[in-house]
């Protein structure tokens, strides 16, 4: 079905990322999903690309697309049709850069923005602590202000780029009062090479190998109050703020992973003889790839559309919510079909469903889980 989303600057920069994927990942996925973490110079590489701060303003150095999203869209999609082993562009550009875009003040774009742009300086988002995953308002992690510092201690899990990040946006909290409730955070940027910023084990994943994923500790780190991003205390909606579009990258991740793996499937369904015939033409198979087929294009016309919502200005967080959780649980019943149809050899890990099958557990997980999304949506219908 053809897809009317997209305008031809779109399809320019999709062609752009995939001959990049070619030339600067293809060749060293191997290697880097066995050093656990992507080779930090491809960053660098990407934003010469211009496949890194593409929506962020030329007068520091970005493409000054703005607030398009669809450009975020075919990047996101030629690296998830990729694979796990590719790096985290969409972390980089859909997830964390939106924080000092929106947040950052002018000092803080001039000294900041031009390293981000270019893929110089990594970022990373620490908002999971070992007792604080979904319930953002248990965590502990604590900012005391001291003068025109803010003294940091805590600890933070499970965050992405944790090894190869230079700038770190820490959720804190910076408001003891337990009747603060959400209005008890702030964003501090804590940057590589801070006094008590100590980075801990790289975490042994089931998927996502090539994606460093770390502990983070914080001890008596000194960060000035020149790095806090937006408003003291209002944290938690600077979150809320840009959760919508991470969503909506992670179902868009989704759908053309499980679309990537889908069309493997086929020719593997095609070529592969059993009794004779190929094993995609007995009618318990031929259905179930009828089945996947429907579903994974009714799921890509909806995220179409979300991005036509987000050029309108009209997409809400209860529409990244249903995005989300539809697209990444619908990944997961494709994958596991499709390495159903493979037999044993999709149980084989140079086969790519195999990979895939673990790549993408976590994305009904991360972002907020399927069970969170399923809440907003409930909660916005009125129970």
């Amino acid at each position: 079905m053809k897809r009317l989303v997209f305008e031809p600057e779109h399809e320019q920069l999709r062609a752009t990322a995939k001959e990049f994927i070619a030339r600067e990942v293809a060749p060293y996925a191997d290697q880097w999903i066995a050093d656990g973490q992507v080779d930090r110079e491809v960053y660098k590489k990407a934003g010469d690309a211009g496949l890194i701060g593409f929506n962020m303003p030329e007068e520091y150095g970005g493409g000054g697309a703005g607030d398009d999203f669809r450009f975020n869209a075919v990047v996101v999609e030629e690296f998830a049709r990729f694979g796990g082993a590719a790096p985290g562009l969409s972390l980089q550009n859909d997830v964390v850069a939106p924080y000092f875009a929106n947040l950052a003040n002018s000092e803080q774009l001039t000294r900041w923005m031009p390293g981000i742009a270019s893929g110089e300086t990594i970022l990373a988002v620490a908002m999971s602590e070992p007792g604080a995953g979904s319930d953002l308002a248990g965590i502990k992690t604590a900012a005391r202000e001291d003068g025109d510092h803010y003294i940091v201690n805590g600890s933070k899990t499970f965050i992405s780029a944790g090894i190869n990040s230079d700038l770190v946006v820490v959720v804190c909290r910076t408001n003891p009062d337990p009747a603060a409730g959400h209005k008890a955070f702030s964003l501090l940027v804590v940057e590589r090479g801070m006094d008590g910023f100590e980075r801990g084990r790289k975490l042994d994943k089931m998927g996502l190998k090539a994606q460093d994923t770390a502990e983070l500790h914080f001890t008596d780190v000194r960060v000035p109050k020149e790095n806090v991003l937006g408003e003291v205390d209002k944290g938690f909606y600077h979150l809320m703020q840009n959760l919508p579009s991470e969503r909506l990258s992670i179902g868009i991740s989704a759908i053309a992973g499980a679309r990537a793996v889908f069309d493997e499937t086929i020719t593997y369904a095609t070529d592969r003889k059993a009794f004779g015939r190929s094993i995609g033409s007995f009618q318990a198979n031929r259905f179930t790839i009828a089945e996947l087929a429907t579903e994974l294009d009714i799921a890509q016309q909806y995220i179409d559309r979300c991005l036509q919502a987000v050029v309108d200005g009209e997409f809400t967080a209860v529409d990244a919510a249903k995005n989300k959780w539809w697209c990444t649980e619908l990944a997961k019943k494709v994958i596991d079909r499709c390495l159903q149809l493979h037999g044993g050899y999709g149980y084989m890990n140079e086969y790519r469903v195999s990979r895939a099958y673990t790549d993408s557990r976590i994305q009904t997980i991360f972002g907020g889980t399927t069970e969170i999304m399923k809440d907003i949506i409930g909660r916005d219908l009125g129970f």
